[in-house]
């Protein structure tokens, strides 16, 4: 594919930046509130909109006039005009490629899934390059204003220079993904860890907007977490903060891939549990569809299972909230669908390990298939397109 020149929104200073977000998050919003939210005068406000607006990025929604006697001029709320943008998505898991296309508000417009039947890494980004053309073909209004690709992929991730440094389930390190895609579709490439990535969606347009300290946790292959502090995704010196999966939370449990012992992970993502109910059960071709049943159907012993899993992942939620005093965490993954043999334990390690009033911090689950974690790739593709390298030039 031929490189397409990729465009900026003209975000120049703080408070451009503060205006554009907040449309973006909470939009359609009137001058007033936007100045409420953010402290900036209305001046401000208008001042920072103008150009937004002229770039065709912001647009005024009118509203009917008020009617009767000294009805004043009515507040014309800002919007993002969505349609201004697209963007391609793209979550990789062990088996499949999940891609979407986005507007510039995240709204999904397109999608398509495709079968890996390899993971040798040439061989996913040819099949990322495929997705991406399947998207735009099944776009053609959309396909000329895509410019930005977001890739979500698990593991260590470094986001600056696009690299997979390690993905434990697709056996990847060292990987130059980012240039490799880019190559493939000519597009501007951002490249994130997908829990990550599906924080960043969450944050900006679901369950944690409005919040300021968000906590995302992902139970299912692995046990996954992302943190927003500040209003901003932690990513720490390395980029590999939040790793609530490698807390050891107990001294005498089993190894982890990660060289550890008593990982979180080690005891509550899928294979681990998989593996402790074999145990329990001498069944040595126990799937975790049958585990859950036979907890479901009263094996006390595979129950114990679960309970223990959910034990350790209220503990490592305990040791976040302790560290971060988020607002709100939020519990997603493949593995929420059994999380009716979690809860019990989760909350109850979680409420005997947190501290005074972190004790008090609500957990949402929120089933989110992976669709929404290839938006979430295209959410932090929006992201890096309105703030170039995390909108450090801003600060």
């Amino acid at each position: 594919m031929p490189r397409r020149a990729s465009r900026r929104v003209p975000i120049t200073s703080r408070a451009t930046a503060q205006v554009f977000t907040t449309v973006l998050a909470r939009g359609p919003v009137p001058r007033t509130e936007i100045a409420r939210l953010t402290g900036l005068s209305s001046g401000a406000v208008t001042k920072a909109a103008r150009p937004l607006v002229e770039a065709g990025y912001l647009e005024e929604v009118p509203v009917e006039a008020p009617v009767g006697r000294g009805a004043g001029r009515p507040a014309s709320p800002l919007a993002i005009r969505a349609d201004r943008e697209f963007f391609a998505g793209v979550k990789i898991t062990t088996d499949e490629l999940i891609g979407v296309l986005a507007d510039l508000r995240c709204q999904v417009r397109t999608r398509v899934h495709r079968p890996l039947s390899s993971n040798e890494v040439m061989d996913v980004v040819a099949a990322l390059g495929e997705v991406v053309t399947e998207l735009c073909e099944a776009s053609p209004d959309y396909a000329g204003r895509v410019h930005c690709l977001g890739v979500a992929v698990s593991g260590d991730v470094d986001k600056e220079r696009g690299f997979v440094r390690y993905s434990p389930f697709l056996r990847w390190r060292e990987v130059p993904l980012g240039a490799l895609v880019a190559e493939v579709t000519g597009l501007t490439v951002t490249l994130e860890n997908d829990v990550k990535a599906l924080a960043v969606a969450e944050h900006l347009f679901g369950a944690g907007a409005g919040t300021a300290n968000f906590a995302l946790l992902t139970i299912g292959t692995g046990i996954g977490c992302a943190l927003v502090v500040n209003g901003s995704l932690v990513a720490g010196a390395n980029g590999v903060a939040g790793e609530i999966g490698h807390v050891p939370v107990s001294g005498d449990g089993p190894d982890c891939h990660c060289g550890g012992t008593g990982c979180v992970e080690a005891i509550a993502a899928t294979q681990a549990i998989v593996e402790a109910a074999r145990a329990v059960t001498g069944q040595a071709d126990l799937s975790i569809d049958q585990a859950v049943w036979r907890a479901r159907d009263g094996d006390a012993a595979v129950q114990e299972v679960f309970r223990r899993a959910g034990e350790a992942i209220g503990r490592g939620l305990a040791a976040m909230a302790n560290l971060i005093g988020p607002e709100k965490i939020v519990v997603s993954g493949e593995g929420v669908a059994a999380y009716d043999l979690f809860e019990k334990p989760i909350r109850t390690a979680f409420a005997r390990q947190a501290f005074g009033a972190a004790a008090y911090c609500p957990i949402v689950v929120d089933p989110l298939p992976f669709d929404e974690w290839a938006r979430g790739a295209a959410a932090v593709a929006v992201q890096e397109f309105i703030f170039p390298g995390g909108g450090k030039g801003l600060r």
